[in-house]
């Protein structure tokens, strides 16, 4: 019984810093994921999220808690959810992981964040490409002609 703990501890391991290995970080204690698990309770795949706020990440809520995700990570609990996974927020606190919110899904969507995308887009993208056309926007609108009352002084003007 002892030896079948320890060979899941060591497979969790392997399979979470794989995940976590691609982003660069290994999980370490205090830190905070949203992962997945079957039926039987074992650990399909991890996404990180953060307690405070970094450029390419969005603040969310789950559970009356404030924290920062990449889109990525809500496009990938919805396509947990969508083949049957369940999925929840955990907290490593050293000695395995510590359950914080269950349905993080139902409280975090890509179409609550104004993002139509698929979510398989989405993930595949490793962001939303949503975000792109609103710079574009946003740069083009900085531009605009906004009358000569409302426009910026410029030394060619004195």
């Amino acid at each position: 019984m002892q030896f079948q703990k320890i060979l899941l501890t060591i497979g969790f391991l392997l399979i979470s810093s794989t995940h976590a290995g691609a982003q660069g970080e290994i999980p370490r204690i205090g830190d905070t994921y949203i992962i997945s698990r079957d039926d039987g309770r074992n650990f399909r795949g991890s996404h990180r999220i953060y307690n405070r706020p970094a450029e390419g990440l969005v603040e969310v809520e789950y559970c009356n808690r404030s924290y920062w995700v990449r889109y990525a990570t809500v496009a990938w609990t919805q396509l947990e959810v969508e083949n049957s996974y369940k999925v929840r927020v955990e907290f490593n606190w050293g000695k395995g992981w510590r359950p914080i919110c269950d349905h993080p899904e139902e409280q975090v969507t890509l179409e609550g964040l104004g993002i139509s995308e698929d979510p398989r887009v989405v993930v595949q993208n490793g962001r939303t490409t949503v975000d792109k056309a609103g710079r574009f926007a946003a740069i083009r609108d900085a531009f605009m002609s906004q009358g000569k009352e409302k426009a910026a002084k410029s030394f060619h003007d004195e």
